[in-house]
C-alpha cells in the first residue's frame, strides 16, 4: 500500500459514521467530480480542497452509477434543506420530511461514508414527524471543513 492508501485506511479505521449526511452538500462535489472526471488524482484533490487539513474526501470510493445517484440526492439536500444550525461540534440540516425522507437521507449517508469516513452521521426523525434533521459532527477543525465544502452562508 502506499502512503495516501495507508493515511486513508488509517483514519477510515478510527472514525466511525452512525448514518446521515455530509460531505458535499454543495459545490464541493461538482468540484470533486470535475477534478475526478479531468483525471486529476485524489490526492491533488485533496490538497486543492482541504490543503493542510485532515480531512478530504476519497472520491474513488464510490462507482460512476453510486456517484451519480449521490449528486442527485446531495441536490435535493441542499435545495430542500429549510435551515442551517451551527452546533457546538459541527452543523445541523433541517429537512421538511414531505421534501427529503429518513430514506433518502440514510441512502446519502451511506454513500457520502464510504468517500469521507470522517463524518458522524446522525438522523432525527422530531417534533411529531413533521421535521427530519442532519446533524454532522467530527473530530476539531470538521466545521471549517462543513463550512467549505458545504458552501455554508458566512455568519
Amino acid at each position: 500500500m502506499d502512503h495516501k492508501t495507508n493515511q486513508f485506511t488509517s483514519c477510515r479505521g478510527k472514525l466511525a459514521a452512525t448514518t446521515a449526511l455530509a460531505c458535499v452538500m454543495a459545490g464541493g462535489v461538482a468540484a470533486r467530480i470535475a477534478a475526478y472526471e479531468s483525471g486529476q488524482t485524489v490526492k491533488e484533490d485533496h490538497q486543492s480542497m482541504t490543503t493542510g487539513s485532515k480531512f478530504f474526501c476519497n472520491i474513488k470510493a464510490l462507482a460512476p452509477a453510486e456517484r451519480a445517484h449521490h449528486q442527485k440526492l446531495t441536490e435535493k439536500l441542499i435545495s430542500g434543506r429549510t435551515e442551517i444550525i451551527e452546533t457546538e461540534k459541527g452543523y445541523e440540516f433541517q429537512f421538511n420530511p414531505a421534501v427529503v425522507s429518513i430514506a433518502e437521507l440514510a441512502d446519502w449517508a451511506a454513500a457520502e461514508s464510504k468517500c469521507c469516513p470522517f463524518f458522524d452521521f446522525h438522523i432525527d426523525l422530531e417534533r411529531e414527524g413533521t421535521l427530519v434533521c442532519l446533524r454532522l459532527t467530527g473530530d476539531q477543525g470538521i466545521k471549517h471543513f462543513i463550512q467549505s465544502e458545504f458552501q455554508l452562508p458566512a455568519k
